[in-house]
C-alpha cells in the first residue's frame, strides 16, 4: 500500500488527506495530522473520498475518453483525443475570424487546481484575445473579493485559522459554518471549551446547526444585512464604542459613512431586520467591546444583489473600532470552494489579471502583457458568468468551453441557461464525470483527471498553499486540465501561423513558477516558495518574498493596506432591499444552501450512498403554521413557483426555517429531482426557479433569495421503488431512470445504502407522482433496472384502479430471506413498514403476499432505525433517544455517554451539533414530566 499526501477537494478549508492506494486503486483515506488546516480531522465527505474514486464509480460515472456529437441530441461518439482537439481548435478559430474574440466564452472552476486556472486566463487573454473567461467562483466569492478590495485595498484575508484561538467574541454571519466548513466549526468548539468566555454571536435568516453553538442569535429577515451592520455601528458611535485613534491613523470615509447610518436607528433596525432592539445592542456591545472580535461569513452576505455592500458593510465595522490586524481580530470571508483563493490569484475572472492585478488598469494590463509576451491584454471587460449565459442565450457568444463545472445545474435561471447551452454553435465540456446535466449538451466531451490523479497546488481561505499530488494514474484517456488547455493552446497557434509558443510548459511545475513570477513585488508575492518548499517545509501561507523563510499569519498589523494613502477605506453602504421582494403572488422567501454531507451538484458525493442517509431525499423546508394555514401536511407535494418557472417537491415542516421564508438545498439538479410541466418543459432542478438578478458590483447572482408562491400540489397517482442492486449497478441504473424521470410531473431517484455482514450495500429509491397512472409499459422499464422483472417477483396489478404492485424475495446467508426490491403503483401508504423491511434488511419470509396487500399497516409491527444523524458509524435517531433514555447527568456527561457507547460523533464530528439538541430536547422533555 501506497501513501501519498494531497488534498480534500471540497469546501475551502483546504483540509490535508493522506490517499492509501494499491496499484491504479485509491482504498482508503485519513486525515493528515501534519496539515495546519485541519490536524488529521475530515468531514464526512472527506473521510468518504475514496468510496468516490472506487473502480466501481469509475467505470460507471466517469468520462474515460474523448467523445463528439454529430448531431445535438444524438449519443456521443468516441474520438481520438487529436481528432477532438483539431475539431474543437478549427471551430473556435472559426467562430474568432468569423464573428471576433468576444465571440468565444470559457467557464471554469473553483475546484480547478492554480496550475489549470492559470493557463485557461493566458489562453483567453492572451492567446485569443477575450476577456470572457469566468468561473463558478463568481457564485460563490466575487462579493468577497469586491469587498475586500473596496475597503482594505486587496482581495487578501487579513486572518487565519489560528485567530479562533485568540478571539473573545466571533460574529458568525450568513453562514452555517457547522455544515459548510465543518473542521473549521470543529476548531470553533476547541475554542469555546478552552475559553468559555469565548462569545458567539449568530446572524442568520434560519435557526441552523451552527445556532447551537451560539449565545446571541439574531434571526434577520432574508437580505437585511446592511441594516444590520449599520445600525450595529450606529449604536457603537451613539454609546462611544467606536477607536477614534485607529480611525484617524488608518482610515478615510468615515464621515460619509456616519451620516448615512445615522438613519439607522435601533427602532428602524429592528423593524426591518426583524430582531428584538436589545439583541441589536448586545451584539453591537459584544462586537465593538470585545478584545478581539473575529467575524466569520459565506453565502449568506455574498450571494446577494447587495454582497459587495454587505461584506463592506462588515468590514466598516471592524474598522471602525480597530478589530483587525492583530490576534484574534478581523473579518475572515470563507472560501466555498477548494480553490477559488487560487482562482483569484491567478485573475481567473472576468474582470481580474494575474497576481491581484485589475483589467480597467492599463498599467495592469501591460504588465501583464509584458510578463506573457503578448502585445496587449484586451480592455473590454469580460462578461461574467450570469451575463455569459445571457450572451449565448442572445446569439453573442457563439462558442463555449466548460471545465470542471456544471451550469446546468449550478447557475440561477435554468430556462436561459439552458437556451444559451442549446444555441451555442459549440459548446465544449471538459469534465471528470460523464454524469453531469451539462455533458448532454456538450458538442465535445473532453475527459478530464480529478481528486486523486492530479498534481499542482491550491490555497486555502487562509491564504495557505497546499501541493496535490497524485496517488493513482488516470484513468482511460483522461488527462490533466492544465495540459488539455495546452495542447489546444499548441493547435490554436499552429493555425495561426505564430512562431514562438505561449504555453512551454511541459509540468504543472513549469507552469506554477511563471505564476509565481507574476506575483513578484503584489500584495500576494510568493517569490520565495517553491514546489520543493512546499514538499519539505509544507503547507505556506502567502505572502511570502524571495529571501523569507515564511509566509505571513496576518495582513495588516501595521496598520498600512494596500491602497494608494496606505489608508483603508470606509464605505458608505445604504441600505437596500433584495431584488426580488416577497408580494401577494408571491409571498415566501426561499432560500438555498448547503446540506451537511454533500457538496456542490453532487457529481462526486452522489456516487456515494452513504452520503444520502442524513438527508435522503429532496423536499422543501417550511415553518409548521405556513403549512397548516394552508392545509399543507408533513410530505405532501407543493408547487414552489417564481416569476421563472416551477417546481415540486415535498413539503416538511421544519423549526430551523421562519414564517414566510422557505429552504431548498442547492444540490438538487435534475440528475436526482426532475419532473415535466402540462406543456412538456422539463423541470430542472432547483434552479429553474432562483434569480439571475446580481450585485452591480461583483456580479455575484443572489441564489440566497428569490420571490415564490407554494401551493399545494393535486397529482393523486404516485409510484414508489426502492431495490438493492448488485455491486457495481446502481450508478448504471441511476443514469437509466434519469431519462423517465422526466416523464412525470413529479420524479426524483437518489442512492441509497447499508451495512451488511458482507459489506456496504448500494441502492436506488425512486419517486414519482402523476395526475393518472402511466402507461404499464414505462412502469414495466422501472420495474426491469430496478431488479423487478424476474420470475421470481410477486405482483399485483389492477389497472382499472391504477394499482400495481412488485416484490422480490431472496434467500440470504443466514437462510432468511429478505427484501430485495419493490414497488408500489397507486396506493403508496405501505412506503413506512415495506421501505424499513428492505433499508433494514429485517426478515421478510413472514410477509410473503402480504407486501401486495393494500393499506397502510404492517401486518405485523416493523420498528424502524429512524433517520441516520451519524454518518460515520451509521448510527440513527432511533438508537440515539433510547441511549438517552437510559443515562442521566449534566448535557455534557450525557453526550460522552451517547459517544461512547454509540460511538456517534467521535470521528468527523459533523453531527455533534445535532446530538447536543437531541440531549437537550431529551432534558427538557423530562423536566416536564409530572
Amino acid at each position: 500500500m501506497r501513501e501519498t499526501r494531497s488534498t480534500c477537494p471540497y469546501c475551502g478549508v483546504g483540509c490535508g488527506v493522506i490517499i492509501e492506494s494499491t496499484g491504479d486503486q485509491i482504498t482508503g483515506v485519513r486525515g493528515d495530522p501534519a496539515h495546519p488546516a485541519n490536524f488529521g480531522r475530515l468531514c464526512t465527505k472527506g473521510s468518504t473520498l475514496h468510496l468516490t474514486a472506487s473502480a466501481t464509480v469509475t467505470r460507471q460515472t466517469r468520462l474515460l475518453q474523448p467523445m463528439q456529437r454529430l448531431a445535438r441530441g444524438e449519443p456521443p461518439q468516441v474520438v481520438s483525443w487529436g481528432t477532438a482537439l483539431d475539431n474543437a481548435a478549427g471551430k473556435f478559430a472559426q467562430v474568432v475570424r468569423d464573428h471576433g474574440p468576444d465571440a468565444v466564452g470559457f467557464y471554469v472552476s473553483g475546484q480547478l487546481l492554480t496550475e489549470d486556472y492559470y493557463v485557461f486566463n493566458k489562453l483567453a487573454k492572451g492567446l485569443i484575445g477575450t476577456n470572457n473567461i469566468d468561473t463558478n467562483s463568481r457564485l460563490c466569492m466575487s462579493s468577497a473579493v469586491a469587498g475586500y478590495k473596496q475597503t482594505l485595498g486587496a482581495d487578501a484575508p487579513p486572518a487565519c485559522y489560528d485567530d479562533l484561538k485568540h478571539a473573545q467574541c466571533l460574529f458568525i454571519v450568513g453562514s452555517n459554518t457547522a455544515w459548510a466548513h465543518p473542521i473549521l466549526f470543529r476548531r470553533i468548539e476547541d475554542a469555546k471549551a478552552a475559553n468559555p468566555a469565548l462569545k458567539i454571536v449568530v446572524a442568520d435568516p434560519r435557526r441552523t446547526d451552527t445556532v447551537e453553538i451560539a449565545d446571541l442569535f439574531l434571526p434577520i429577515q432574508p437580505g437585511t444585512d446592511v441594516m444590520l451592520f449599520n445600525g450595529m455601528l450606529h449604536l457603537m458611535l451613539w454609546e462611544g464604542w467606536t477607536d477614534a485613534k485607529y480611525i484617524a491613523a488608518h482610515t478615510s470615509g468615515f464621515d460619509a459613512l456616519k451620516a448615512t447610518v445615522r438613519e439607522c436607528t435601533p427602532d428602524k433596525v429592528a423593524q426591518v431586520c426583524g430582531i428584538p432592539k436589545d439583541d441589536l445592542l448586545e451584539a453591537a456591545r459584544l462586537f465593538a467591546t470585545s478584545p478581539a472580535t473575529l467575524s466569520l461569513y459565506c453565502q449568506g452576505l455574498n450571494q446577494s444583489s447587495s454582497g459587495t455592500a454587505k461584506n463592506a458593510a462588515l468590514i466598516n465595522l471592524h474598522l471602525a473600532t480597530g478589530q483587525i490586524g492583530r490576534a484574534g481580530a478581523g473579518p475572515f470571508s470563507l472560501t466555498g470552494q477548494p480553490n477559488a483563493m487560487g482562482g483569484r490569484e491567478v485573475g481567473g475572472l472576468a474582470n481580474l489579471l494575474s497576481a491581484h492585478r485589475d483589467l480597467a488598469n492599463p498599467d495592469h494590463r501591460a504588465e501583464v502583457a509584458a510578463l506573457w509576451g503578448v502585445p496587449s491584454v484586451p480592455e473590454k471587460p469580460g462578461k461574467t458568468a450570469v451575463e455569459m449565459f445571457q450572451a449565448a442565450a442572445d446569439g453573442e457568444i457563439r462558442a463555449l468551453w466548460i471545465a470542471c463545472t456544471n451550469p446546468a445545474q449550478s447557475m440561477p435561471d435554468q430556462a436561459t441557461v439552458r437556451r444559451a447551452l442549446e444555441r451555442a454553435e459549440f459548446v465544449v465540456v471538459q469534465e471528470a464525470f460523464a454524469t453531469t446535466a451539462t455533458c448532454a449538451f456538450a458538442d465535445l466531451l473532453l475527459p478530464a483527471t480529478t481528486w486523486g490523479e492530479k498534481e499542482g497546488t491550491v490555497t486555502n481561505s487562509e491564504r495557505r498553499i497546499s501541493r496535490v499530488r497524485p496517488a493513482v494514474a488516470a484513468p482511460g484517456e483522461a488527462r490533466n486540465d492544465w495540459s488539455i488547455a495546452v495542447a489546444f493552446a499548441h493547435r490554436l497557434e499552429a493555425l495561426a501561423g505564430s512562431g514562438l509558443s505561449l504555453f512551454p510548459y511541459e509540468t504543472a511545475e513549469s507552469v506554477w513558477n511563471e505564476h509565481r513570477e507574476s506575483t513578484r513585488g503584489r500584495d500576494l508575492d510568493i517569490t520565495g516558495l517553491s514546489y520543493a518548499m512546499l514538499e519539505s517545509a509544507g503547507p505556506q501561507q502567502w505572502p511570502l518574498k524571495e529571501g523569507e523563510s515564511a509566509g505571513r499569519t496576518r495582513l495588516y498589523e501595521d496598520g498600512v493596506f494596500p491602497t494608494p494613502d496606505g489608508r483603508a477605506r470606509f464605505v458608505d453602504t445604504a441600505y437596500k432591499p433584495v431584488a426580488e421582494a416577497r408580494e401577494a403572488r408571491y409571498p415566501f422567501s426561499l432560500n438555498t444552501g448547503r446540506l451537511r454531507d454533500q457538496w456542490h451538484g453532487m457529481s462526486r458525493t452522489g456516487t456515494a450512498g452513504r452520503l444520502f442517509g442524513h438527508v435522503p431525499e429532496p423536499v422543501v423546508q417550511m415553518n409548521a403554521q405556513d403549512m397548516a394555514r394552508r392545509q399543507i401536511g408533513e410530505g405532501d407535494l407543493v408547487h414552489l413557483t417564481s416569476k421563472r418557472g416551477s417546481i415540486m417537491l415535498p413539503a416538511r415542516a421544519s423549526a430551523e426555517v421562519g414564517l414566510s421564508q422557505a429552504f431548498v438545498a442547492m444540490h438538487w439538479g435534475e440528475e436526482y429531482l426532475s419532473g415535466c410541466s402540462s406543456n412538456g418543459t422539463r423541470l430542472a432542478g432547483i434552479n429553474a426557479i432562483t434569480t439571475p438578478a446580481f450585485c452591480p458590483t461583483s456580479k455575484q447572482p443572489e441564489l440566497k433569495h428569490a420571490a415564490v408562491k407554494i401551493l399545494k400540489a393535486e397529482l393523486p397517482w404516485s409510484l414508489l421503488a426502492m431495490a438493492w442492486l448488485p455491486d457495481g449497478e446502481a450508478l448504471a441504473a441511476h443514469r437509466a431512470l434519469q431519462p423517465m424521470m422526466a416523464l412525470f410531473p413529479f420524479a426524483t431517484c437518489v442512492p441509497f445504502s447499508g451495512n451488511t455482514q458482507g459489506g456496504e450495500r448500494s441502492g436506488l429509491l425512486f419517486r414519482a407522482a402523476a395526475h393518472d397512472a402511466p402507461d404499464d409499459a414505462l412502469v414495466g422499464k422501472i420495474e426491469a433496472l430496478l431488479g423487478l422483472q424476474t420470475p421470481d417477483t410477486l405482483r399485483y396489478a389492477d389497472r382499472r384502479r391504477g394499482q400495481r404492485r412488485s416484490a422480490r424475495l431472496a434467500r440470504r446467508a443466514d437462510g432468511s430471506a429478505g427484501l430485495e426490491a419493490f414497488l408500489l403503483g397507486g396506493d403508496t401508504s405501505a412506503e413506512a413498514w415495506i421501505a424499513t423491511l428492505l433499508r433494514e434488511e429485517l426478515p421478510a419470509q413472514s410477509y410473503g403476499r402480504l407486501l401486495l396487500s393494500p393499506g397502510s399497516k404492517a401486518p405485523v409491527a416493523v420498528q424502524s432505525r429512524g433517520k441516520t444523524v451519524c454518518t460515520c458509524f451509521n448510527v440513527a435517531d432511533g438508537a440515539i433517544q433510547a441511549e438517552l433514555t437510559r443515562c442521566a447527568g449534566t448535557p455534557d456527561e450525557r453526550l460522552a455517554k451517547l459517544q461512547g457507547e454509540l460511538k456517534c460523533g467521535t470521528n468527523c464530528g459533523s453531527c455533534i451539533p445535532e446530538l447536543k439538541r437531541m440531549v437537550r430536547a431529551t432534558a427538557a422533555e423530562a423536566e416536564a414530566l409530572p
